[in-house]
């Protein structure tokens, strides 16, 4: 009788143990592999902001995790976008605001009415919370303005409380200080976000 095999003639029985060890390296294999990715992407493609204030309720609130990505973005109309231009004193430090309009458009507002045109064409702003008990805030400079070939102008959806391009200290903004574009909203719950103007609309 072959001396590899046991009296019934079948095969030896595999230690249940190795397959147990064997089912949990593969997992912590697949794990490491998906954190691993997790990381680089978040290295080099997406990283995490957050919303400091109340400038753009009722969209965003103060403590919301954002992750933002700038892998080769372009700003578009309706993008919820971090802009950081370093020589805006007070307004310095990364701040998150909705792009209004792009490059060689034409801005103008009625304070009265809260009503933004674009190119002379009225904007319906479905995202936009003005509280009429609070105070107006205009724009410190002439309007209508027309921005540069690669200038956007973004506002706060809360426009009663926001520091924007209506501050003389930010006004139309460079494309090269927009940080990054907001995508999705992590925390306290999570959101993806839309832009309410489509893709490629600017």
């Amino acid at each position: 009788m072959d001396e590899n095999k046991t009296k019934t003639g079948s095969e030896p029985a595999s230690d249940p143990r190795k397959k147990i060890l064997g089912s949990l390296y593969d997992l912590f294999e697949v794990l490491g592999v998906m954190t691993a990715a997790v990381m680089l992407a978040f290295a080099f493609v997406v990283r995490l902001n957050v919303v400091d204030g109340s400038s753009m309720n009722k969209t965003l609130t103060d403590g919301d995790y954002l992750a933002v990505e700038d892998f080769f973005y372009r700003p578009e109309r309706g993008d919820i976008v971090i802009v950081h231009k370093i020589d805006a004193d007070p307004y310095d430090r990364p701040i998150v605001k909705r792009v209004v309009a792009t490059g060689g458009q034409t801005v103008d507002i009625d304070f009265d009415t809260w009503t933004l045109t674009v190119d002379g064409e009225v904007v319906e702003e479905s995202y936009r919370w003005v509280n009429p008990e609070k105070r107006t805030i205009l724009c410190e400079y002439p309007l209508p303005v027309t921005l540069g070939e690669n200038e956007v102008f973004v506002m706060g959806d809360n426009r009663n409380e926001s520091a924007d391009s209506r501050q003389e200290e930010i006004g139309p903004v460079d494309q090269r200080c927009i940080a990054g574009k907001a995508v999705a909203r992590l925390s306290p719950r999570f959101e993806l976000f839309e832009n309410p103007f489509g893709r490629g609309n600017s």
